[in-house]
């Protein structure tokens, strides 16, 4: 092969994650027509967001998604929590869904503060239910340590900020540096598009999962904002904020899925030990994804819960 050849090989081989990311389309005002709910903007960009429930529903029960799944993550769970009077509040984290992909560290000050611009912009006062899943679980974890006021009660589904095991890929990619994010920009569509394909069967709400994810990773600054997130909210250990919680007297309710590779029910007995006030629940048979695998069985946990209100 002529060097020439190799030469421009390796260089197609170095540009390949910045073309495909050139390739992707940006969020525009054109692609948000075709979005369920409304935008409000913020400091940081616009974000997407949608009202379920009553308007007069007994309280504001706000859903934060986690790392590579969109606001509709919770579609298995909307239904029940609205059945049960609240009024919920879904919207789509920065650089995903229909969200801006603002450029900067995604870290806990970034969520907390999106979050809270957001309450602002909706004229959502204190004493929400607030619920998280596995990445949002940290979030709302931050947001409750440092407004306890605002927040009557903490729901974390599979939670962050504990114990945490990201997938291989994932873990070179916040751990390589710049290799780790050219790594992720070449191979990080694909291994979440397989992620998706094996997950599929397993859900009880939507089984176009593969489709949805597909969409996400054809889209700009999608697998940035993930890579960010993952080097940046998903590193730290939120012992102290868990101590505070308990302390602030904010009640916490922890649901688990009994075979969870990523975020272990291990994770159950250190909330405990930091906060012996929360609650833990494990659902059996159910992975990360016990939203969309076992709706009913978290929707009966919450239940359960809310009667100690």
């Amino acid at each position: 092969m002529p060097l020439w050849l190799v030469f421009l090989s390796l260089l197609l081989l170095i540009a390949a994650p910045f073309l495909l990311e050139l390739d992707r389309k940006p969020v525009t005002d054109r692609t948000r027509r075709k979005a369920p709910g409304q935008f409000a903007r913020l400091s940081d960009g616009v974000t997407h967001y949608q009202w379920h429930g009553l308007t007069n529903g007994r309280q504001t029960l706000v859903c934060v998604h986690g790392l590579t799944t969109p606001s509709w993550v919770f579609d298995g769970l909307i239904p029940g929590l609205t059945e049960l009077g609240f009024r919920v509040l879904s919207y789509d984290l920065y650089g995903r869904g229909f969200s801006d992909r603002p450029d900067g560290v995604q870290d806990a000050d970034f969520f907390v503060r999106q979050l809270d611009e957001l309450l602002q912009d909706q004229g959502v006062g204190g004493d929400i239910f607030l619920m998280g899943y596995s990445m949002g679980g940290a979030i709302a974890t931050a947001f409750a340590a440092q407004e306890p006021g605002r927040v009557f009660r903490l729901i974390l589904l599979a939670p962050a900020g504990i114990d945490y095991s990201p997938a291989p890929l994932l873990r070179r990619a916040r751990e390589w540096g710049w290799f780790g994010g050219w790594l992720w920009g070449l191979l990080g569509a694909r291994h979440l598009r397989r992620g998706a394909r094996r997950d599929a069967g397993q859900t009880r709400v939507f089984h176009d999962l593969p489709r949805r994810i597909r969409a996400e990773t054809r889209t700009r600054g999608y697998l940035r904002a993930v890579l960010s997130s993952e080097r940046n909210m998903l590193t730290g250990v939120q012992e102290r904020e868990h101590r505070a919680l308990k302390a602030q007297g904010v009640a916490t309710l922890g649901i688990w899925g009994e075979t969870d590779t990523v975020i272990p029910i291990s994770s159950l007995g250190k909330l405990t030990q930091w906060n012996r006030d929360a609650r833990g629940v494990v659902v059996p048979g159910a992975g990360h994804g016990l939203g969309y695998t076992h709706p009913d069985e978290v929707l009966a946990a919450i239940t359960e819960n809310l009667r100690e209100v």
